[in-house]
């Protein structure tokens, strides 16, 4: 692929760039338009916009005009690949030809990129271009802690679609306002039904489609610990043990599947809830339901199998979403702990094949819903959750791998999940370089393997004139494999700082380890302070950029500490106290800075244990 360099820095880079010589003089003049006027409305006001107020547009004009015209947008069925388009910037037109709507408004996102790297005329060259995946999907965890405001939804939007992103969901648990739960969200600033709308129709004119989603099975404890709703649990005591705890959970977490009360409650939500969507999809959720055939359901699960508890209590899901004409998509973990039941599943479902480390399965367990004949998109991650700054090297290797066996094996989509596990303690930018990256190789994995991400960051998240952003974010994001023994799905930098002395720090971590790591941190927030952001939200990117590096510092000064037994010198306590307090009020100004202060209370409670520590 032969590219000028402005061609080079796109997000996604295209299949296909033939170069030419000169260029477009974006001065003023006519964009004209053919086809479904209301369907590529959107695409028309993104090109008026950025090419600002001395274009005026022609609608359907006649075939003289429109050949005529300086800027020549043309809509014809099955020209292309769905949401493919072609695009030729000569010296005197600019000319796009796409099938669909989809197609037009992703040739739009390439003008306003080379805009943005060019700051003026436009280079001249042909850009044929398709995806290979046809959902690229975001998943915004919104139930751990933060729910983000809606003009920050906005602007992630607006970030999302110019990558290519299609799909959003909003990870819920009890962080919608049903009208008669308030008890369940009251403290959680939750998003509301008119919201959900507003966002809806955003959405659309992004070319995104907001996808509803209700975890309907497991993860329910902020509902089961009400106790109006704790006899609707498989445990209403807790009592069992998660997989990676010797310690029985002392509350509530799944759904009771043998209790008739747990269909009628699911259908009470899905009636309110789906209604503000206007999207064919709905994720029900249905992970990670440890406690299964542990509680109540323990004696038909003795009879007949977790496995089948487990599929009957989803097939009656699946009657109520059906009912509501939805197409369903879950979480396909526990479905293939009991393999025998895959087949059996309606073939209208959809499975998500998640997994967040580098050597996630994704072959084997896509070779399976496949051999069943069902849907299914493969679902990494950011890495972002449970780290302080990242796990940027896994999160890359985890992110290309679902596009490469997901795309070998027929996924139909590709759904990048950021979690907020633990107080969702990271900021946005450590979860931008895997939404970029996974949303460059699920549109083309062969154009983006080796998408140069530091550049990418810098032109099309900061802004950063001064280029050091980019490149800081992920230093910052692999300060974690300085530190010592690599963990699975967390970081053992977020360990230190997030749990109480006792806890021995791993493997591997020395008081040299730390000692690096926090050369890194401090030669980060030193970094910061030379960058120039041009972005509509620099300042606050430049703050939550400083504060994940204060985070990645704190975490190495207290593992130093733990290690050498200084936790117990006065002086050292005072310290470290002086520091945790400047900490914790660094994340409480940056959460305000994008999100609701539904949650915060939450999230600042788990600084709490180290906190402590510090004061005793």
């Amino acid at each position: 692929m032969v590219v000028t360099p402005a061609f080079r820095e796109l997000v996604p880079l295209p299949r296909c760039v033939e170069a030419q010589a000169g260029s477009f003089a974006v001065h003023g003049g006519v964009i004209a338009v053919r086809g479904p006027v209301a369907e590529l409305l959107p695409a028309l006001q993104t090109m008026e916009a950025d090419f600002g107020p001395a274009w005026r547009p022609a609608v359907n004009p006649s075939p003289a005009a429109f050949e005529g015209a300086a800027v020549r947008v043309a809509c014809v069925p099955d020209r292309h690949p769905a949401q493919g388009y072609e695009l030729e910037i000569g010296v005197a037109a600019i000319t796009v030809s796409a099938s669909d709507a989809a197609g037009v408004f992703y040739a739009a996102m390439v003008l306003r990129q080379l805009r943005r790297l060019t700051g003026g005329s436009l280079p001249a060259g042909r850009i044929v271009d398709h995806p290979d995946f046809p959902v690229r999907g975001v998943m915004l965890d919104i139930s751990r802690d933060k729910v983000p405001t809606m003009p920050a939804l906005f602007a992630l939007i607006d970030r999302l679609a110019e990558w290519r992103i299609n799909h959003l969901e909003l990870y819920t648990e009890h962080t919608f306002a049903y009208r008669s739960h308030a008890a369940v969200w009251q403290a959680a600033s939750p998003m509301t039904a008119e919201e959900i709308r507003c966002l809806d129709a955003y959405c659309k004119t992004r070319c995104v489609a907001l996808v509803p989603n209700q975890n309907s099975f497991g993860h329910l404890e902020r509902w089961l610990q009400v106790e109006a709703y704790r006899p609707l649990a498989e445990c209403p005591d807790g009592g069992f043990l998660f997989p990676w705890s010797k310690i029985p959970c002392p509350h509530p977490f799944s759904l009771c599947p043998t209790d008739p009360r747990s269909v009628d409650f699911l259908r009470g939500l899905y009636a309110e809830l789906l209604p503000n969507f206007t999207a064919p999809l709905f994720n029900v959720g249905c992970d990670e339901t440890w406690d299964v055939g542990c509680g109540r359901s323990r004696e038909k699960a003795d009879r007949i199998g977790c496995g089948r508890v487990y599929f009957d209590f989803l097939i009656e899901i699946y009657k109520l979403v059906s009912a509501q004409k939805r197409t369903m998509i879950f979480w396909g973990d526990i479905i293939l702990q009991h393999p025998e039941w895959v087949s059996e599943l309606p073939k209208d479902v959809i499975a998500l094949e998640w997994g967040y480390e580098a050597d996630h399965p994704y072959a084997s367990h896509g070779e399976k819903f496949a051999a069943a004949g069902l849907s299914f998109f493969v679902c990494p991650g950011t890495s972002a959750w449970n780290s302080l700054a990242g796990r940027m090297t896994n999160a890359r290797a985890n992110l290309m791998a679902a596009a490469e066996h997901g795309r070998r094996h027929g996924a139909s989509g590709y759904l990048i999940t950021d979690w907020g596990d633990n107080g969702h303690w990271q900021t946005l930018p450590v979860s931008f370089p895997g939404f970029m990256y996974g949303a460059a190789v699920s549109w083309c994995l062969d154009a983006n393997r080796e998408l140069k991400l530091a550049d990418a960051l810098d032109h099309h998240v900061f802004q950063d004139a001064a280029g050091v952003l980019g490149r800081t974010t992920l230093e910052l994001g692999d300060a974690y494999l300085t530190c010592g023994k690599q963990m699975s799905n967390s970081s053992e930098l977020h360990h230190i700082l997030a749990n109480g002395r006792e806890r021995k720090v791993g493997e591997g971590v020395t008081d040299a380890t730390l000692a690096a790591v926090g050369e890194i941190a401090a030669r980060a927030a030193a970094t910061v302070e030379w960058a120039r952001c041009a972005a509509p939200d620099g300042a606050l990117l430049e703050d939550e950029v400083r504060q994940s590096a204060h985070l990645v510092a704190h975490a190495a000064t207290r593992g130093r500490a733990l290690i050498s037994g200084a936790l117990d010198h006065g002086p050292t306590r005072t310290e470290l106290r002086r520091d945790w307090q400047a900490l914790v009020e660094g994340h409480r100004r940056v959460w305000l800075g994008r999100n609701r202060i539904g949650g915060l209370a939450d999230s600042l409670a788990r600084f709490d244990r180290a906190g402590g520590e510090y004061a005793s």
